[in-house]
């Protein structure tokens, strides 16, 4: 899942959506500094992470990609489904898109004295692009892989893939359908127990 799914997924709690977008940009121990709402989101993202990618559902979507597209199949489902749930936001949301986004940058302003480097610097990007409500248009997405393209080490076809999603938009708008009401209730069982 991506930074739309994290934060939805931390519920209303305004700490744990921060540790849910800090969740990509802290690697190994969270700062023990950190407040503990932060700590409780970052690892909360990681159960979320290790639940999707585990996921029958999710194994079978990434099968269906295409050989070259296949080993980037956690990355480009994240980001697709992050899409799917832009596009669709009202069934999963009584918040409008757009002001929820907004909200989210709001919260990355009010806290901008935790927020790891990378973090700070993606924010400028979400601001210029309108994220996370930007997920919803397709030449955002384009735009997205394209960026993620040029950041990944070796030569790959994370670029090319909009037009390999938008084939397989219908078997994968089913699985994410399926399979999120279930991570909504992982999500919410996790916070509950931590």
């Amino acid at each position: 899942m991506n930074h739309l799914a994290h934060t939805l997924l931390a519920g209303d709690d305004e700490l744990l959506q921060l540790g849910g977008l800090m969740g990509d940009f802290v690697h190994g121990q969270p700062d023990p500094a950190l407040p503990a709402g932060v700590i409780a989101g970052i690892r909360l993202h990681r159960a979320i992470d290790v639940y999707t990618d585990s996921h029958p559902d999710v194994t079978a979507a990434r099968a269906l990609l295409p050989g070259p597209y296949r080993r980037y199949g956690g990355i480009l489902l994240d980001m697709w489904f992050d899409h799917l749930l832009a596009r669709d936001f009202p069934r999963w949301s009584r918040q409008p898109l757009d002001a929820y986004a907004a909200g989210v940058r709001g919260l990355l302003y009010r806290h901008e004295s935790l927020l790891p480097p990378g973090l700070l610097r993606f924010r400028h990007y979400m601001d210029a692009h309108a994220l996370p409500a930007g997920y919803a248009r397709p030449e955002e997405m384009g735009a997205a892989f394209d960026g993620i393209s040029h950041r990944l080490r070796r030569p790959n076809p994370v670029a090319q893939a909009m037009s390999v999603l938008v084939g397989l938009d219908r078997p994968l708008q089913a699985t994410f359908e399926n399979f999120f009401p279930q991570l909504k209730q992982f999500a919410a069982q996790w916070i509950e127990a931590n």
